[in-house]
């Protein structure tokens, strides 16, 4: 019986390797850098002269780290050692009572009835994605990453992917995405403050770029918000909603570090979950074609949100692109006291490494792990692991603010785009997963496109 022909996954590595290789293999690429066992097990520990870090897979732990007492286990810093020059200060980044303040005046944004307002400017960037497509070989997490910035620009901004500031800040993005890698080496070292944390300088002046320009957009909507003229859109919403407590609205500053994890968040990943689904589809042309079926019924209605209730399938295939590659593959939290977990002591300020790559594909959880299989999600194995093992918006009060925009964005453009298009996987070209910014193909993903 010949073995199942599987979406690329990488290659793990040794099961022991030294903690300098280790750190080589994992300034490469943090996915091919873990052991196989990792997909097995319930937990494990790595041990550094610096800390120990313990990957936990046990969706019972994961609840506890997560949704039970998730004050006591706060987002390590290590994380944001390598992404504090784009984020700052931002939500993604902090902790305790000021990320609580900063939650407080981002989540009205994305409450229910905001996605319904954020709708037809969705769709218009939709629109704008299968016209940009032409027959061909194409490079489709560049055409996906084109999308999804549109998206964020529209809705957040009021602007087209095509405004001179946002055409700069995207292209920056995808300098910036390349050179920065989700943890660098100093989430490994504890080093002193006053030290320099080993950024690239391609890495800090594209930083630099992008926070200036997100300055102008964010400065120009403060001017307008104060003369009565700024559109309705997620960026008024947010810059004029006062934080219950204190009365305080963010400063421009603390604004530009929100955009720079809006545009992060609801664009690297969106476009990141896009081209992988567009790949899955790419090799199973049944599925494609279901797709695009349920497609054409569903939209001919036009711009109306009650689509997105027709659109199953499309959410099913969405979701299963983001199980085979969450676009972030890890999260990392800290103890603030010791713990004991699987009857082993974890001291204080441990690192606690949550791994939706790992989770996703866990041996022990999924039913044919590593299998493209849309229909999983209407068994009682995918509806078991949906509630406990599937978490690529993270879970708990720390939960993506954005989940259910994307979980909008994400099945719409590929029900657009299915409907219009015809995908085809290129045989020469099978994509490598790696992490970036965000699970994203080594030398990118060529499809082979024509009209349907």
């Amino acid at each position: 019986m010949s073995a199942p022909d599987l979406p690329p996954k990488p290659q793990a590595r040794a099961d022991r390797v030294s903690l300098w290789r280790y750190l080589r293999l994992f300034r490469q690429d943090i996915l091919s850098a873990q052991p196989a066992r990792l997909y097995r097990a319930w937990m494990a520990e790595f041990r550094t002269p610096f800390f120990r870090s313990y990957l936990v897979n046990q969706p019972a732990l994961i609840d506890e780290v997560l949704k039970a007492r998730p004050m006591d286990f706060p987002k390590s810093d290590r994380v944001g050692e390598g992404l504090r020059p784009l984020l700052g200060a931002s939500v993604f980044l902090t902790n305790g009572a000021e990320w609580q303040r900063q939650r407080r005046i981002i989540d009205p944004a994305f409450e229910g009835g905001r996605l319904r307002d954020t709708f037809p400017a969705m769709w218009a960037a939709g629109e704008a994605a299968v016209a940009r497509m032409a027959p061909g070989l194409r490079e489709v997490e560049a055409d996906m990453s084109h999308a999804a910035a549109d998206v964020i620009f529209r809705t957040l901004f009021s602007i087209p992917i095509e405004d001179q500031i946002a055409t700069e800040v995207f292209h920056q993005f995808r300098a910036y995405q390349r050179t920065q890698p989700i943890l660098n080496a100093a989430a490994f070292l504890p080093l002193p403050k006053w030290m320099p944390r080993g950024h690239r300088a391609e890495t800090r002046a594209t930083a630099r770029a992008i926070r200036a320009l997100i300055t102008r957009l964010t400065a120009a909507r403060m001017d307008q918000i104060a003369q009565g003229t700024a559109p309705d859109d997620l960026a008024t919403k947010i810059m004029t909603t006062r934080d219950p407590e204190t009365g305080a609205c963010f400063s421009t500053e603390e604004m530009v570090d929100q955009v720079a994890i809006f545009f992060l968040a609801g664009h690297e990943t969106s476009a990141s979950a896009l081209g992988w689904a567009l790949y899955l589809l790419a090799r199973d042309p049944e599925w494609q074609d279901r797709l695009a079926e349920e497609a054409e019924a569903a939209l001919a209605q036009g711009p109306d949100f009650a689509v997105m209730g027709k659109l199953r399938l499309a959410r099913d295939v969405f979701r299963e692109a983001l199980r085979l590659y969450p676009p972030v593959p890890m999260m990392v939290r800290e103890t603030t006291a010791p713990e004991c977990f699987r009857d082993r002591a974890l001291p204080k300020g441990s690192q606690i490494v949550i791994s939706p790559w790992h989770l996703h594909r866990h041996e022990r959880l999924w039913d044919n792990p590593d299998g493209f299989d849309p229909g999983r999600w209407t068994t009682e194995n995918g509806k078991t692991c949906l509630r406990e093992a599937f978490i690529p918006f993270s879970t708990g009060t720390r939960v993506c603010t954005g989940a259910g925009f994307a979980m909008v964005e994400g099945p719409l453009l590929l029900a657009m785009l299915v409907r219009k298009w015809r995908f085809a996987a290129v045989p020469e070209r099978v994509p490598v997963p790696v992490a970036y910014l965000t699970v994203r193909a080594k030398d990118g993903i060529w499809l082979e496109v024509r009209r349907r």
